[in-house]
């Protein structure tokens, strides 16, 4: 798949692991790569996660600027927000994954989040977490309040401060675009995979498996085994090529 001047091979791998149901929705072509983890109860999180994709899936094949993917994310916001309520919870569901695009001429990776779900990148076998978690814990993690490593084992962990369909009356999404380079490998996940494996442990397999599908597969098996209680979705997105690097046009990391 060729997108923006760039070469792409990508896979996508799920499973309901524990649950009744998959409330996860993933999207993974044209350029736009994203995982949405639905949360209501009665198969109302299945329907959020799956509205929020079918709405920010008119990205797919387009060259959006923030403002674009800002706009398509409040008009999933406010689709999900619209969905009717059956018991005391509110459909809902997350957002988070990545766009090809493009910015003074160069081919440039656009992340969005919203909620607990995360995208990462790998570059030189290194793994990095890109998005930041909207959640209770990761707010008292950055006060000082929980230790980085109790936030695993944190009782409320699970409570989402950001989410497409909750009831703030407008949500606006983390944004952060900076330029491709060939090797570059974008994962984007539920927190399925991320509540049950390390991140170290996510990088080994990362690093043992070359093709996106074996990677997106291997890491839901792991989980899987590791004991996963819920969904888990995993995107593998490889930049195989690109014809035009970046510096040419002295392309930066630009957030929002």
């Amino acid at each position: 798949m060729m997108v923006a001047g760039v070469r792409l091979r990508s896979a996508v791998a799920t499973d309901q692991a524990a649950r009744e149901t998959n409330e996860d929705t993933a999207w993974a072509s044209d350029g736009l790569f994203v995982v949405a983890d639905g949360m209501g109860g009665h198969e109302a999180g299945e329907v959020a996660s799956r509205l929020a994709v079918d709405v920010v899936s008119e990205l797919a094949g387009t060259s959006p600027t923030l403002d674009d993917v800002t706009r398509v994310v409040r008009e999933a916001h406010r689709r999900v927000r619209g969905l009717p309520v059956e018991g005391e919870r509110r459909p809902g569901t997350t957002l988070t994954g990545v766009v090809v695009t493009e910015h003074a001429g160069e081919a440039c990776w656009l992340v969005l989040n919203v909620g607990d779900s995360r995208t990462y990148r790998m570059v030189g076998g290194m793994l990095e977490q890109l998005t930041r978690d909207h959640s209770e814990v990761a707010e008292l993690v950055e006060q000082g309040l929980v230790p980085v490593e109790d936030a695993a084992r944190h009782p409320r962990r699970h409570v989402v401060t950001r989410v497409l369909g909750g009831g703030a009356s407008r949500v606006d999404p983390d944004l952060r675009m900076f330029p491709v380079s060939r090797g570059d490998r974008m994962v984007v996940c539920s927190d399925g995979l991320t509540d049950t494996l390390p991140d170290a442990r996510v990088q080994a397999v990362l690093r043992a498996e070359r093709h996106p599908r074996a990677a997106a597969e291997r890491l839901v098996r792991e989980a899987l085994a590791a004991g996963a209680q819920d969904n888990v979705t995993v995107v593998v997105v490889d930049a195989v090529a690109v014809t035009r690097e970046p510096g040419a046009s002295g392309g930066a990391d630009v957030a929002r």
